[in-house]
């Protein structure tokens, strides 16, 4: 997304859940500490989640809906508890909002701080996952037969979102180093759906509007099983994955693991004409309140939603400034193996900003 003149930039705030109400705080203040290299930042706050959904019976109410489609130029998600089981009327709010906003991409690189022996990172990949449909369109029901109950669940993969995030991943991969780009799929199980998604993805630099601009980027494919594996094996042969809504959910997850934490892990929502930063990590229930959730994905989230939006200097300040607490280490949250607060860590973040 192009950088656009802007005297101010709007952004919408949606802590939702548990211990999203304590990291979107520090990722707005990591905005603020930005000054002059970001236009004047004016925050909306707006009301998500299930917590609401408990008090209310509305997950996601139409006045955030209104806000961000018609005064935000982007926007920060914290976490939602989205119950295992279902729920009668309760659908996710962030699954709702993709929807809703056209958010066809969740974006979620994952990379290590500390270089490897080479003085290469030991971990630089990005996950591209396609984000409205899949097997989370939702499509259930449940049916009493002879022997037991049925549950089924429909799949959907269209070649339009197909195209348009594979679209996205060859984008992101001519702006990086490498330029590979790996597409997961089981077709040689799931040769309709999957096969559809791959053979679209594989289509994609000889669409009549892009040609020629892909031809540096290099294609290579894995099954999703083998993908998993290899990622804990091998994980340096991967540069930028992209994959079908549920695999990519559950590979970006899995890679969070590689570099430590889920709680250092950031992702943005992107379409063509929005951007909502998210991090990786859920609502933690178990640590809500106790001030050590750890405030670095969201952070990053932020400066991942700046750089989308063109504003790469205000981002790079925001990306250093983690880094080096990371490197040294020494005002980290105990998912990290530290003893600091969630304020500590984030006071240390702005003075480095």
């Amino acid at each position: 997304m192009a950088t656009v003149a802007r005297q101010s930039l709007k952004i919408g705030l949606i802590p939702a859940d548990g211990i999203g109400k304590e990291v979107i705080p520090a990722a707005k203040h990591a905005i603020e500490a930005l000054g002059s290299d970001i236009p004047k930042p004016e925050f909306y706050n707006l009301l998500a989640g299930f917590e609401l959904f408990a008090r209310t019976g509305e997950a996601l109410p139409n006045e955030t809906v209104e806000i961000l489609k018609n005064e935000c130029d982007a926007a920060l998600f914290g976490a939602v508890s989205s119950p295992s089981r279902k729920v009668s009327g309760y659908t996710s709010p962030i699954v709702s909002l993709r929807k809703t906003l056209d958010l066809y991409a969740n974006i979620r690189p994952v990379a290590t701080v500390d270089a490897g022996p080479d003085g290469k990172p030991k971990v630089d990949m990005v996950v591209v996952r396609e984000n409205t449909e899949c097997l989370y369109v939702k499509q259930e029901n449940i049916i009493s037969t002879e022997n037991g109950l049925e549950a089924r669940a429909t799949r959907l993969i269209t070649e339009r979102a197909s195209r348009r995030i594979g679209k996205m991943a060859f984008e992101l991969a001519l702006a990086r180093p490498r330029k590979q780009v790996t597409i997961i799929h089981k077709s040689n199980v799931l040769s309709v759906t999957d096969g559809l998604f791959r053979e679209t993805v594989r289509a994609v630099p000889s669409l009549p509007e892009v040609a020629g601009r892909y031809d540096n980027v290099t294609i290579a494919e894995q099954i999703v099983d083998s993908a998993v594996y290899r990622l804990f094996r091998e994980p340096e042969i991967y540069d930028v994955i992209v994959a079908p809504n549920l695999y990519g959910d559950i590979l970006s997850d899995a890679a969070a693991a590689l570099v430590g934490s889920l709680g250092l892990v950031p992702s943005i929502n992107a379409g063509d004409n929005f951007v909502m930063g998210e991090p990786v990590h859920g609502s933690a229930p178990d640590i809500e309140g106790k001030g050590i959730a750890n405030p670095l994905a969201a952070i990053r989230s932020a400066a991942l939603m700046l750089r989308h939006l063109g504003y790469y200097t205000g981002a790079d300040r925001i990306d250093n400034a983690v880094n080096q607490v990371i490197r040294e280490g020494q005002v980290l949250t105990p998912d990290l193996g530290g003893k600091s607060s969630t304020d500590e860590v984030v006071q240390t973040v702005l003075k480095k900003i």
